[in-house]
């Protein structure tokens, strides 16, 4: 795989300066904290999960907003993507060793918000 802004290597020392509007990891950082870039991360942390059971797993995401999100997570590298040559084809998503790094800040903010707010009644 060559694709993905984390495979753009800095000059030889350094950084990426993310706040400038053409770094590419600026693309990266907005993906995985948008909307639902977050969401589609933490959901796959545990399994690789189909398209559809993806989809059930996020609430209130809609089929193209999945679709949109997940192209770009594939597309930076945070994401694998297969299709198995099925009727109707199957697609399965999981992390890259890329995704679970960046996955794991954000399992670990998502526990911690979890775990401090006050027990949820379902009334």
């Amino acid at each position: 795989m060559t694709e993905g802004a984390q495979y753009r290597q800095a000059e030889a020392g350094k950084r990426y300066d993310v706040f400038h509007t053409d770094c590419p990891a600026r693309n990266v950082v907005d993906h995985v904290t948008s909307r639902w870039g977050i969401w589609v991360l933490i959901s796959l942390r545990s399994n690789d999960l189909r398209f559809y059971e993806l989809r059930e797993s996020i609430h209130g995401i809609s089929e193209k907003m999945l679709s949109q999100t997940l192209r770009a997570l594939v597309q930076d590298g945070l994401v694998w993507r297969e299709v198995e040559q099925t009727t109707p084809p199957q697609v399965t998503y999981g992390l890259t060793g890329f995704g679970r790094d960046i996955g794991e800040p954000l399992t670990e903010l998502f526990d911690r918000i979890t775990r401090q707010l006050p027990p949820y009644n379902a009334a």
